[in-house]
């Protein structure tokens, strides 16, 4: 029976090209899921400095946020590469299902932006938090 914290494996040092890649897709995760918790945690507040300041700081927000989603699809895809076709069913069946949530997190996010009410911005900033917290999360799952 293992424990919670036994590694599965025998624990290896990645190669160069491995480090590189990970090392960016990590930090396309950071500033897309990492920027948006942090944004939402200031609406608020940038509520109470001025009406218009939530959609300038947005604005601004999406000139580093865009292309940290697109550094997470171009790394991602370098992944699957990596990967090639020696995975898993299972592996295969969790990577349809991240691939799922990333399109509802990039959707949910576009939706928002394009979003008139604060009502609709709300519930497509919702669901692509959610469907950007479900695609970090079996990411983990598929890195296994």
């Amino acid at each position: 029976m293992s424990s919670v914290f036994t590694v599965a494996h025998h624990a290896q040092l990645a190669n160069a090209w491995t480090i590189v890649r990970l090392s960016l897709h990590v930090l396309g995760a950071c500033v897309w899921v990492g920027g948006q918790l942090v944004l939402a945690g200031l609406v608020v507040t940038l509520r109470g400095i001025s009406h218009d300041a939530p959609g300038k700081v947005a604005k601004a927000f999406a000139r580093f946020t865009w292309p940290a989603f697109g550094l997470l699809i171009v790394t991602g895809v370098w992944s699957v590469a990596a990967v090639g076709s020696g995975a898993s069913s299972n592996w295969n069946a969790v990577f349809g299902i991240k691939m799922f949530c990333v399109i509802i997190a990039g959707l949910g996010a576009f939706l928002h932006t394009k979003a008139a009410s604060p009502k609709a911005k709300g519930v497509f900033a919702g669901v692509g938090m959610l469907g950007t917290i479900a695609a970090m999360v079996l990411g983990v799952a598929l890195a296994g």
